[in-house]
């Protein structure tokens, strides 16, 4: 059974900095595609960065130069350090990861990840 469990989420002012972690179960994180969506209220669920099975990454435009997405395969987690925090950035962040075993693709599609974590909430206030 696959469990994702994001955590860090918080409340911060505009130009500040959080780190969030998702701890996998059930699931290796170092040879999958795996990474950060987000959610703002009323709009769609979007890619943030993400890892493909050989370390590629992929970021939005909109995070390039101020988060980094990372992963710690000894401890089985993926992480997301943000800097220079903006009110846009403010949303429910996600943990996701793809099914398949191995990927070389780097996708910022939701709909190609199988699993989830419940979410952890991030609000800049400017």
């Amino acid at each position: 059974q696959v469990q994702l469990v994001e955590s860090g989420g918080d409340s911060i002012q505009a130009g500040g900095s959080l780190r969030l972690s998702c701890a996998a179960a059930g699931y290796r994180v170092n040879s999958r595609c795996i990474g950060w969506f987000r959610q703002a209220p009323g709009k769609e669920r979007e890619g943030v960065a993400v890892f493909n099975s050989i370390g590629t990454t992929w970021y939005a435009d909109s995070v390039k130069g101020r988060f980094t997405i990372s992963r710690d395969n000894a401890k089985n987690t993926v992480s997301l350090q943000m800097n220079d925090l903006k009110s846009e950035d403010t949303g429910m962040y996600y943990c996701a990861g793809r099914a398949s075993a191995y990927c070389t693709t780097l996708s910022s599609v939701a709909a190609e990840y199988a699993y989830w974590g419940q979410g952890t909430q991030v609000t800049v206030s400017s």
